[in-house]
C-alpha cells in the first residue's frame, strides 16, 4: 500500500476539498472545517478525556509533553476507537495532503485545556527553521471540543506567515506580544482547524472561567521522524482493530 491507496481508501477524493477551500489553505495558511464532529461525538469525546485525564493523574501528557496550566493527554491512538476519526477523516486528510503533498504520516495525536488563567504561549512554528514556500514537512489540525471565543484561550495565527521565509524571532522580539496581523481562530466545537505548521501560531491567554479543550491530530512527511514514535507505543489491541489504509497513516 502506497499513500494514494490508503487515502483512496480512506474516501479521500479530487473533490473532498473545494477549489476555495485549497485556495484558502495555500494563502492564509490555515483552513476552517466546520461540522467535522457532531455534538454527540464532543460530548463524547470530551467526557473520555476528562476521564483519562483523571486515571493518568500527574503522568498525562508524559508520552510527549506537560505543561503548567493546561491539562494534557498524549498518544491518544491507543486510548480509545473513539479518537481514530482524527486519523481518518477524509476532509482532513485531504487537506493534510494538499499541504505536505507527498508521503505523509501521523506524528502524533495530544489534546491541550488550557485552565482558566494560562495558556498563553510564545508566538511559534512548529519547524525549527524558516522554509521555502510549497516545501513544508509538518502539518497539524486542531479539533475544537469547546467553541474557540474571543476571551477562553483562542489559537492566534498569523495569515500568510508560512510563505515569508521567516521565523517569529526574525522579526518578534518578545513572542508572548500580540503580533500585527494575527487573528484568532474563532470557531464552534466540532470544528476541525487545518493548519500549516510553518504558519505562526500559539495559544493565548484563557480569561474565561472554564477550560478550553481541543486535540491535535500533527502529521508530517513520512522521512521526519514522528513527535512520537508509533511503532514504539502501539498496542496489540490497537493494530488488531486498525484497517490497513489506518496502519498506514500511523506507519506502523
Amino acid at each position: 500500500m502506497d499513500i494514494k491507496e490508503a487515502l483512496y481508501t480512506l474516501g479521500v477524493r479530487e473533490n473532498t476539498l473545494t477549489a476555495d477551500e485549497i485556495a484558502t489553505l495555500d494563502r492564509d495558511g490555515y483552513l476552517p472545517l466546520k461540522g467535522i464532529l457532531s455534538p454527540e461525538q464532543v460530548a463524547k469525546i470530551g467526557a473520555r478525556l476528562d476521564e483519562l485525564t483523571v486515571l493518568e493523574g500527574e503522568k498525562a501528557g508524559t508520552e510527549v509533553h506537560q505543561e503548567a496550566g493546561t491539562d494534557r493527554l498524549s498518544d491518544l491512538v491507543n486510548k480509545d476507537p473513539m479518537f481514530e476519526v482524527c486519523f481518518t477523516h477524509p476532509r482532513v486528510l485531504a487537506a493534510i495532503a494538499h499541504v505536505l503533498g507527498t508521503e505523509f504520516k501521523l506524528s502524533s495525536l495530544n489534546s491541550r485545556a488550557s485552565l482558566p488563567g494560562y495558556g498563553l504561549q510564545d508566538i511559534h512554528a512548529d519547524w525549527g527553521k524558516a522554509v521555502e514556500p510549497g516545501d513544508y514537512y509538518v502539518c497539524n489540525s486542531i479539533w475544537l471540543l469547546d467553541d474557540f471565543t474571543e476571551n477562553n484561550g483562542a489559537t492566534r495565527v498569523v495569515p500568510g506567515s508560512h510563505r515569508s521565509g521567516k521565523m517569529p524571532r526574525d522579526v518578534q522580539p518578545n513572542p508572548k506580544d500580540p503580533y500585527e496581523g494575527e487573528i484568532k481562530l474563532l470557531a464552534p466545537a466540532g470544528t476541525v482547524v487545518i493548519f500549516n505548521s510553518h504558519t505562526w501560531h500559539g495559544g493565548t491567554l484563557n480569561t474565561s472561567q472554564n477550560r478550553r479543550r481541543a486535540m491535535h491530530s500533527y502529521f508530517c512527511r513520512r522521512d521526519q521522524p514522528q513527535q512520537l514514535d508509533q511503532r514504539k507505543y502501539i498496542r496489540p489491541e490497537t493494530t488488531a482493530r486498525l484497517s490497513e489504509a489506518a496502519r498506514y497513516i500511523l506507519d506502523v
